[in-house]
């Protein structure tokens, strides 16, 4: 007999029939306040050596259906390792083709994070180096506690580098990202990490959307907030996550700024500055391309050849988190963002773009920071 089930964190999905494994039919369900829906991710029983074809009804009606062609579901026996597995879209509808080798396997749209691995790299980060700090922000709306890890020393004439992540809830390779990125920045053996510890403090929020991330949506918080809409005129009933660090950020000034997210459509990794804001600087446009230009020598899986067009927000500009930074602050200020689907120029079918892959884009960031520290201010 077949089951499916969603009822764990960030689990998500509707079932519509599931007489038949070769003609199980599904709907991608939407965030708990909000029509945005896109994140799947379930628990398939009783479906061993059977080929099964899964069969996401209402696909086409998702935020981001430029998302499907070309992409390829993920699924695990175990939840910590992942794979591809084939899938298709014909303008309607998606369908995973899979026969599974266990009675129990779970599908994703992407490699999920957990609360439970949120929590143990707070611990782990704080717990292998005295440079890191637990900072707590405060709570969001359904209880949960706003981290923010400080890494560094404050003194005068330090830098100030502010990075968040996950905004928008089902960019779980967002978090992984952090998580490379601060293994490499805690490592007392690595001299670009100890360079930049000497010039800089790092200001990190691993998961901007706790709620969300839990609840298993897509892009937004309990209250239906999208959080990167939020940034102009936040409020602690509506969006208390942007509320909070952006409070912070008040407090402590900014130098460098990345919002790390995920893009369902473009298969590519790639940077959005603040060009479109009518304050751009020089002294931004410097930094952008020094930064572009550096991480594009060091790093294969960067590139700025595929990206967002100029004024694509319109309106929205100066309320999403990267254009109000560099407004607010005249700093550098850039979103990085990666692909659900696999990347195009390095392909991995296998695996496709997945956590240890981000792990190890968030880890080379660090270079081009390197890179911009001194002309930072």
């Amino acid at each position: 007999m077949l089951k499916i089930s969603s009822q764990f964190d960030s689990g998500a999905i509707e079932v519509v029939s599931l007489a038949d494994a070769q003609n199980i039919h599904l709907k991608i369900r939407s965030d708990n306040a909000s029509p945005f829906s896109q994140w799947f991710h379930f628990r398939l029983l009783g479906a061993k050596d059977q080929d099964c074809v899964i069969h996401f009804d209402n696909a086409a009606s998702s935020a981001y259906p430029d998302g499907w062609p070309d992409y390829n579901a993920v699924a695990s026996y175990d939840t910590e390792n992942w794979f591809r597995v084939a899938s298709d879209y014909d303008g309607q509808t998606l369908r995973i083709h899979h026969r599974p080798e266990r009675e129990s396997v779970f599908y994703a749209y992407f490699e999920p994070y957990s609360w439970e691995r949120h929590m143990r790299l707070i611990g782990e980060a704080v717990e292998a180096s005295p440079l890191c700090e637990l900072v707590h922000l405060g709570s969001t709306l359904d209880g949960r506690d706003m981290d923010l890890l400080r890494v560094g020393v404050e003194m005068p004439g330090k830098k100030k580098i502010w990075i968040t992540a996950r905004q928008h809830p089902g960019e779980t390779m967002a978090e992984w990202f952090v998580e490379g990125l601060l293994e490499t920045l805690l490592d007392p053996e690595n001299s670009v990490a100890r360079v930049l510890l000497e010039k800089a403090v790092f200001y990190i929020v691993p998961n901007m959307n706790p709620d969300g991330s839990v609840r298993g949506n897509l892009r937004t918080n309990a209250a239906g907030a999208n959080l990167n809409r939020e940034w102009a005129t936040p409020t602690m009933e509506r969006s208390p996550e942007v509320f909070l660090v952006r409070q912070m950020m008040l407090e402590t000034g900014i130098d460098a700024f990345l919002d790390v997210h995920g893009d369902e459509a473009i298969p590519h990794n790639f940077v959005a500055g603040c060009d479109d804001n009518t304050s751009f600087s020089a002294h931004q446009a410097s930094l952008q391309d020094a930064f572009k230009a550096s991480w594009l020598a060091t790093c294969p899986d960067f590139q700025t050849e595929f990206g967002y067009e100029k004024g694509k927000f319109g309106p929205e500009t100066l309320t999403i988190g990267t254009n109000w930074v560099g407004d607010a602050f005249d700093c550098l200020a850039y979103t990085i963002e990666m692909p659900f689907k696999d990347t195009a120029k390095r392909p991995l079918p296998e695996v496709g773009w997945n956590g240890e892959r981000s792990r190890q884009f968030g880890a080379s960031v660090l270079l081009p920071l390197l890179a911009v520290v001194d002309q930072l201010r």
